[in-house]
């Protein structure tokens, strides 16, 4: 896609579909970024550990995702996430 196409995709998209992608593209961050705490608080603490900010990470981002899922109606997508929240 050149830049004058994602320019025409950002003009025609509607308003919707860009707060839900926004919305996906926030609990995948979200769910990703529960690894780097991890990583920090086991740096910090000199010992393998899963902080509680992980587990708010994870079912916030979860959440979120199964969410997402469902508005794309993706039954695949839908399953995973749902057993994982």
């Amino acid at each position: 896609m050149s830049g004058g196409g994602l320019v025409q995709w950002w003009q025609t998209t509607p308003t919707v579909e860009l707060v839900w992608l926004g919305i996906g593209l926030v609990a995948q961050l979200m769910f990703s970024a529960r690894f780097l705490l991890q990583w920090i608080a086991t740096e910090r603490a000199r010992a393998s550990i899963i902080p509680e900010t992980f587990w708010y990470f994870s079912f916030a981002g979860g959440v979120l995702l199964l969410a997402y899922a469902i508005y794309r109606l993706d039954p695949v997508f839908i399953l995973g996430q749902a057993t994982g929240s």
